[in-house]
Order: structure tokens, then sequence, then C-alpha cells
């Protein structure tokens, strides 16, 4: 794992960032940082056809998308004894995280983001598709997506 950052020094006048805040921020950094550093497995979805024809497998929350990952088979195995579905093969490609977020997650065409071993609870992980995690233009606080409203 990668050293945690330095907190950045508040511009002159701007109140300090609080201490606890700044320890998350780092340690998510630092966890992005890995997770785009490392190979995970993200598994194919279910349909007809060849392998390479299957999309990777999604799914939707509150209108934005997650790519399922998973850190090693132990965790890919835990999501589908969740599932009810231990026994059924699961069909996975590896994936370097980086490329999941940088080209993957752009070519959703939706807001989409990556759930790292999502049936591990708080032990899992959720890079949402904001700016600092995805590419600017498939960031849900950039350009590319309009909403209805000020919600941004």
């Amino acid at each position: 794992m990668t050293p945690a950052k330095e907190a950045p020094t508040p511009p002159d006048g701007a109140p300090a960032e609080d201490p606890l805040v700044a320890r998350r921020r780092q340690e998510f950094e630092a966890l992005l940082d890995e997770f785009r550093a490392t190979p995970v497995l993200v598994p194919l979805g279910e349909g007809p056809g060849p392998d390479h024809e299957r999309g990777l497998m999604t799914a939707d929350l509150n209108g934005i998308r997650f790519i399922l990952a998973f850190s090693d088979q132990q965790a890919l195995a835990r999501y589908a004894q969740a599932r009810g579905e231990f026994r059924r093969s699961w069909t996975y490609q590896t994936v370097l995280g980086a490329r999941l977020l940088d080209v993957a997650v752009p070519a959703a065409g939706v807001p989409c983001g990556v759930a790292l071993d999502c049936a591990d609870g708080p032990d899992g992980a959720i890079f949402p598709p904001v700016k600092g995690i995805v590419p600017e233009e498939a960031a849900i606080d950039g350009d590319m997506y309009e909403y209805e409203g000020d919600v941004r």
C-alpha cells in the first residue's frame, strides 16, 4: 500500500479541514491508489453467446450503475454465496483497477462506478463516478451529465 499523502494546506483565511475528515480522505486516496494498481476479478454478465460477447456484471443503485469487482476468488465466492448461486460456474476476467475506472466506466454511457467486494460489508469499497475517481467526462459532478434542478 502506498504511504498516505499529507492533507493539503488550506488557503489563507479558509477553515482548516477537520483532522478526522483529513485522515479519512487520506485513507480513501491510499485505497484508490492501491485499487488502480491492482488486478481484480470482474464476473461476466449472464446471457447467451461466447464469453467475449458478454458484458461485465453490473448492479444499478439509485440511477448509478456499478461494475462489480472482486479482490480475489474468495471474495467472489462470498458474493456467489450471498446470492444463493454458489454452485453455478462464474466466468470472470482479470482487469486492472485503473482500466475499469478509466476505460470501462466511461464506456458504460451512463453514470457508472465500481463496487469492490460488495458482499463484504464494511470491508468492501465503492468508487463512485465523481471527479478524482473516474475521468472528468464520466463524472456525475462533471459536464457530461446534466440534471433537472440544482442537484450538483
